[in-house]
């Protein structure tokens, strides 16, 4: 056999690998790991010359170490080539590359939502051209770029996109995790070892041969190598290596490199130096950099002794292998580095994160100009997912103030970012690296304990107390600058921690604590203090105030669009928003802001479960319990417990709801966990209301409140409403019944929210003795424009109509209302509720057989609807806070479940349902 075949001698097996990747039609990945040196460049380069001659485009990217921690700064170089296409995508697509290449402002979309629109960024790019992705250095590839990248890589097949990533074997990276498929590259074997020596160093010295054989144990880049440096030496021979037991192989190469470096004269060293510290590509059809890169300039004396080689595109100096690189960082002094950066600082003068690295390793002494752009940056990455990144700017712009208050300042500012980010330990690393005399807790270290006592282990009165106690000594100090800004977060913290206790005399401290406080409490912590605390008492008029925050979500930091999130939630407002979640939930998990991205799984399966999407809403429970349980967070766990527990009371799965119940209760009241507990004997109501124990549902039901009163600072008072009056009314108590509803109506209950208008109008039907009354009542809760929001709730009350109808009109005026019930009940997979709906149509008697509908889930039935109505896929998309795409999928799957084939015969197939109405 023939092991030579242009520059690849021997790898048999890797090259029909390569060639059967190449050649096959269809999109595809291929991951390509083996250690340093072993050639993983060199199959790149094949599979580069296989899919040119294939007539494919080729599209180079290099991870780069510097720019690890950069969010999306690897898709920046896959990205950059394609730019010209980018504007041939719609405005949502061309919205997100905006947001991503920093030309608009705005949250940073999800892996999901960039993914897909790389995707098809992609697509258009391959329309004309097969397209080959070569990605070298996979392991420095930032975290959101990687993730985007294995996504992506995923759903290839069908397309004419290959991507083959290049990765060290012995370095983890986001690409380990992405399930794609991995062709293993091996050091060569003795006889293709001895066939590339021979290749390129032939009538080496036979002594020199066999040392460099024993030494380079088959690495390709170590047999190239170490024949000149050997040779060099007056007593040829392996002893002028580092060698030994436990010494690797790279190692030894960095030192033959190192040895060629320190020959080369000062000039030449520092540009290297500058090339390496920014980026600079290796290989000699290294990638080209999105954006400027620095451009390596009289450096041929080092080509000469082969550090360098000349990229075959643009013709600029690169490094020959990315050891070079390294080596050269590594073998600079101090001083020489820091040179190097301030160089590069200049030259990045527009370029405002690249800049705030370079000026971050280049500062020595403190300087409040370099620290304020360090600040700069940190808020913009923060703003674009890049979490991580933000703590090391902030700490080392603290570093470099000139000032005590600045560097506190600053410190916390690092501190409270690494409490959201979840990351505890270090949050108060950062905190207590700035203890004021006297040996009291900065407020910053308050911060940081009170978040991690809390979230990891429920401690809400220890952390309340200490962060009143914070506030309290923060109001009789002198404050100094950024006093403010850590007493808003001590605000916001105290909420937190109110509104997990769910405690009316707790709340009542933390008002008249605020109302000292003055004009420093922003308008936002305003908010979460009406929504947070007690809707019925302070919930009016928050709606308005609470859609004028979003409206300037673009410059909020996540922490706040959570805050908000939650105030959205109290007011049954979320769903609109439920996108944007949906979008940043995986951003912030790969950014590390995991204390976000688990309440914004709390939130999305709680607008899932209002919407009637239980089988989504139990997914999202489950994934925000695991990240909860992986990350030591029992608060959020818990959490997670409870909600989980809510949906499988509503769904009749009694044994496992009470279970649940009982293990959170035995959590959260010890500690004083109100929030918690109130949503345990929730779910003792409705688990009791789905077996039909109405006694026991009803004593449930009055230990959250009492009848024709709602408890202050409970949550769960106004949300049980029609859980108590339905209790109340099946054990006889119709008196308590009728008081409780028209508590809810004197509360105001319908003005604050959708969901409780809905349920106030259904709760004085069900208790009114007045048949007009009943009537108008559900009438007005029928034609409420935000009911099919709450399908549970809606389908309860028809139920309840039904029934009266029944009773009071005959058998045959009943059917509608409880027809609807049952199909409701069934599509949301509430069992027990569908029976006794069921049970109701059998007396009524009408057969029970569901319909063709009922197979729909909710979702589809209410989107079916709305197109049978006539709407637009994109009318229904911004109904229901879908794009026209999935709306697309919805109706796709709708068609052969009612054993149709056109939209027009949507409204036979669901037997005329009016649209507003939704089943």
């Amino acid at each position: 056999m023939d092991a030579r075949v242009g520059a690849l001698v021997g790898r048999q097996r890797e090259r029909e690998a390569l060639s059967s990747f190449a050649g096959a039609a269809g999109g595809r990945p291929l991951l390509l790991k083996g250690e340093t040196g072993v050639g993983k460049s060199a199959l790149l380069q094949h599979v580069a010359d296989l899919a040119a001659g294939a007539d494919h485009q080729v599209v180079r990217a290099a991870g780069v170490e510097a720019e690890s921690d950069y969010a999306f700064a690897g898709l920046h170089q896959f990205l950059h080539p394609l730019l010209a296409q980018v504007e041939r995508l719609d405005a949502g697509r061309r919205a997100v590359f905006d947001v991503v290449f920093g030309r608009n402002e705005g949250p940073a979309p999800s892996v999901m939502t960039l993914a897909i629109a790389v995707l098809d960024l992609l697509a258009l790019a391959s329309s004309q051209k097969p397209l080959l992705l070569l990605l070298d250095d996979g392991h420095w590839f930032d975290a959101a770029s990687a993730e985007v990248c294995g996504f992506a890589g995923r759903r290839l097949t069908g397309s004419s996109v290959k991507l083959v990533v290049g990765l060290r074997s012995d370095l983890p990276s986001r690409f380990d995790t992405a399930a794609l498929p991995v062709l293993d590259v091996a050091a060569l074997s003795e006889e293709d070892s001895e066939a590339l020596l021979d290749l390129h160093h032939p009538g080496l010295d036979a002594r020199i041969r066999r040392v460099v054989l024993a030494e380079a144990q088959g690495n390709p880049l170590a047999l190239l190598e170490l024949p000149p440096f050997l040779s060099s030496r007056s007593a040829p021979g392996a002893g002028e290596l580092p060698r030994g037991h436990g010494v690797p192989l790279p190692r030894r190469l960095e030192y033959l490199y190192g040895t060629r470096i320190g020959a080369l004269s000062a000039p030449v060293r520092a540009e290297l130096l500058r090339g390496a510290l920014d980026g600079v590509g290796s290989g000699k059809a290294a990638p080209t950099a999105r954006g400027t890169r620095y451009r390596m300039a009289d450096a041929d004396e080092a080509a000469a002794c082969g550090l360098l080689d000349i990229d075959r595109s643009s013709g600029d100096f690169v490094f020959r292998h990315p050891l070079v690189r390294s080596t050269v960082v590594q073998t600079a002094t101090p001083n020489e580095r820091r040179e190097a950066h301030a160089a590069l600082a200049r030259m990045y003068r527009d370029d405002l994160e690249r800049r705030a690295t370079h000026l971050a390793a280049s500062a020595v002494d403190p300087s409040e100009q370099v620290a304020a752009e360090l600040e700069a940056a940190a808020r913009s990455t923060t703003r674009r997912g890049g979490a991580l990144a933000a703590i090391a700017w902030l700490t080392r712009a603290a570093e470099l103030s000139e000032s005590r208050e600045e560097r506190s300042r600053r410190l916390a500012d690092a501190a409270f970012i690494a409490g959201q980010a979840a990351l505890p330990d270090q949050a108060q690393r950062l905190a207590r690296a700035d203890l004021v005399q006297g040996g009291r807790d900065v407020p910053a270290s308050v911060v940081a304990s009170a978040y991690e006592s809390l979230y990891r282990d429920g401690e809400v009165r220890s952390s309340r107390r200490q962060v009143v106690a914070a506030l309290e000594a923060l109001r009789e100090d002198d404050p100094g600058p950024g006093a403010g800004e850590v007493g808003v977060r001590l605000v916001n913290l105290l909420m937190v921690t109110c509104q997990y206790a769910a405690d009316a005399a707790a709340w009542q401290q933390a008002r008249d604590l605020i109302g000292t406080l003055g004009d420093e409490v922003p308008a936002l912590s305003l908010i979460y203090r009406d929504a947070w605390s007690d809707v019925v008492r302070h919930g009016a008029g928050v709606r308005g105030r609470l859609e004028h925050a979003f409206a300037g979500r673009a410059l909020l930091d996540p922490w706040d669009v959570v805050r908000l999130s939650v105030a959205a939630y109290h007011l049954d407002v979320l769903g609109p928003h439920r996108l944007h979640l949906r979008r940043s939930v995986d951003r912030e998990v790969e950014t590390g802001a995991t204390a976000a991205a688990m309440t914004m799984l709390h939130l999305i399966m709680l607008d899932q479960t209002a919407a009637g999407e239980w089988e989504e809403a139990e997914r999202t429970g489950v994934r925000g319990l695991d990240l909860a349980v992986e990350r030591d967070h029992a608060l959020f766990a818990y959490h997670s417990r409870a909600y989980l527990a809510q949906l499988a009371a509503m769904r009749g799965q009694v044994e496992r709801a009470r279970e649940l119940q009982a293990a959170v209760d035995a959590w959260a009241r010890p500690r004083g966990v109100g929030f918690l507990t109130q949503i345990a004997d929730a779910v003792g109501t409705m688990a009791a209301l789905s077996e039909g124990d109405y006694e026991a549902a009803y004593l449930y039901a009055i230990g959250i409140t009492a009848p024709g009163s709602f408890e202050p600072c409970a949550h769960q008072a106004s949300r049980t409403l029609l859980d108590l009056v339905e209790a109340a009314l099946h054990t006889g108590r119709a008196e308590q019944a009728r008081r409780h509803a028209l508590a809810a109506q004197e509360a105001g209950l319908p003005g604050i929210s959708p969901r409780l208008a809905l349920i106030t109008y259904g709760a004085l039907a069900m208790t009114t003795d007045d048949e007009q009354d009943a009537t108008a009542q559900y009438e007005r809760a029928e034609s409420l424009a935000d009911n099919a929001g709450f399908p549970f709730e809606l389908a309860r009350i028809r139920l309840a109509r039904g029934i009266r109808v029944r009773h009071a009109q005959g058998p045959k005026a009943a059917r509608q209302a409880l027809t609807r019930a049952a199909e409701a009940f069934e599509r949301l997979g509430a069992t027990p509720w569908a029976n006794r709906a069921r049970a109701e149509l059998r007396v009524s008697g009408m057969s029970t057989r569901p319909s063709s509908a009922a197979g729909l889930t909710w979702q589809e039935h209410r989107i079916a609807g709305l197109a049978a109505s006539g709407l637009t896929n994109k009318e229904i998309g911004e109904r229901v806070h879908l794009s026209p795409r999935t709306v697309s999928s919805h109706l796709y799957r709708v068609f052969p479940k009612l054993g149709i084939t056109t939209r027009a015969a949507l409204r036979d197939a669901l037997g005329n349902t009016p649209e507003g109405s939704d089943g």
